[in-house]
């Protein structure tokens, strides 16, 4: 029987890798996107190629209601939940002194509670089954801190806090709970800086170059697999050696 994994936020950038890269391993895939159809849609396309039977959710992870929703949507699509990749994130940056209590709130209500609802959404059928691998999407930034991003660092340290309560929690029941932590990596996101900005984030990369969301998607893959059962509240770090 084939594997499901549900990937938060897969219209498009690291969301899409690992969507993909799960496809290739013959999952069929439960794509959520918030707003973006023709991204998600174009995911789907490109996991359909690869054999993967696809359902596209639209919802937003910080409403618990949307989570419940897909969780549901995805268990009767086909029958059950065997990886959960939470990766949808927002970042709305500036400095504290003139960040709004409303963009620092949208992010952590995204970044954080959003990973909370989805994993309290597929808990009881994951605990059912006796198996599960969920991987949440936290950043370097929540290692390190970056300026201009105190309610990213926030939320995305907040993960790995989560991360380590939650794989204590379910271990006896076959499910194992990781992070990713992905350094300074090419998506749309990353485009919109300025050229400037970005050179001088790579002379601080160890590895003297970006990542690609295939390098993040390649690290998801495993702690997703079978094989990573034994291995359950990691962090791995996906950064060049940004955050050596």
């Amino acid at each position: 029987m084939k594997q499901t994994a549900i990937v938060t936020g897969g219209s498009r950038g690291i969301g899409r890798a690992v969507a993909v890269r799960l496809a290739k391993d013959g999952m069929n895939l439960v794509i959520n996107y918030r707003g973006n159809s023709a991204a998600a849609e174009e995911t789907e396309r490109l996991c359909r190629k690869l054999g993967a039977e696809v359902l596209l959710v639209q919802g937003d992870v910080s409403r618990a209601e949307d989570c419940e929703k897909l969780a549901a949507q995805a268990k009767e699509a086909f029958g059950r939940v065997d990886v959960l990749v939470n990766n949808a994130g927002i970042t709305r940056d500036g400095l504290l002194a003139r960040m709004t209590e409303e963009d620092f709130r949208a992010v952590l209500d995204v970044n954080l509670v959003g990973p909370w609802n989805m994993m309290k959404a597929v808990n009881r059928i994951m605990m059912k089954q006796r198996y599960g691998r969920i991987v949440n999407l936290s950043s370097v930034t929540g290692l390190m801190g970056n300026m201009g991003q105190t309610n990213y660092a926030a939320a995305k340290a907040g993960i790995l806090g989560m991360t380590k309560s939650y794989a204590r929690e379910v271990a006896s029941r076959g499910i194992t709970v990781n992070a990713v932590a992905p350094g300074f990596i090419d998506t749309d996101m990353t485009e919109a800086m300025p050229e400037g900005a970005k050179d001088k984030i790579v002379t601080g990369i160890p590895m003297g170059r970006t990542g690609k969301p295939e390098d993040v998607a390649e690290a998801v893959a495993f702690l997703a697999s079978e094989q990573a059962g034994y291995i359950t509240g990691e962090v791995l770090r996906v950064d060049g050696g940004m955050a050596m």
